[in-house]
């Protein structure tokens, strides 16, 4: 097993962040703001998070855009700039795995202990 692969399963192992959660930015230009989690890029362990981190992509006319122009869109960011908000403790928490009786691991709020799986 290589040195890089290594560092792949235990970055895999550490993301305990998924689609449609709440997340706070906790460094970079958007720290302290809260935006939900719209596409998890698992390979390049980035988030695109909604309404933070936007860019402006200069655009030429085509199908899509038919006059061109500037496009502001949300880029992804680095999922260790982020910590996931509590619904409870409405703070950022690290995430505890709980497995329960019928064998099924849930993510936990490492503060107050509730369930973050729906």
């Amino acid at each position: 097993m290589t040195q890089a692969s290594k560092k792949q399963i235990m970055a895999a192992s550490r993301r305990r962040i998924k689609k449609d959660d709440k997340v706070r930015i906790i460094a970079g230009k958007e720290k302290g703001k809260i935006g939900k989690v719209l596409r998890v890029l698992h390979e390049k362990e980035r988030l695109i998070v909604e309404n933070v981190n936007f860019v402006k992509r200069h655009t030429k006319p085509g199908g899509k855009t038919p006059h061109g122009g500037i496009i502001e869109k949300e880029a992804p960011i680095h999922w260790s700039n982020v910590m996931l908000v509590c619904d409870k403790c409405i703070n950022p928490i690290r995430v505890k795995m709980q497995r329960l009786e019928d064998g099924k691991k849930v993510r936990v709020c490492g503060k107050c202990g509730e369930t973050i799986d729906r």
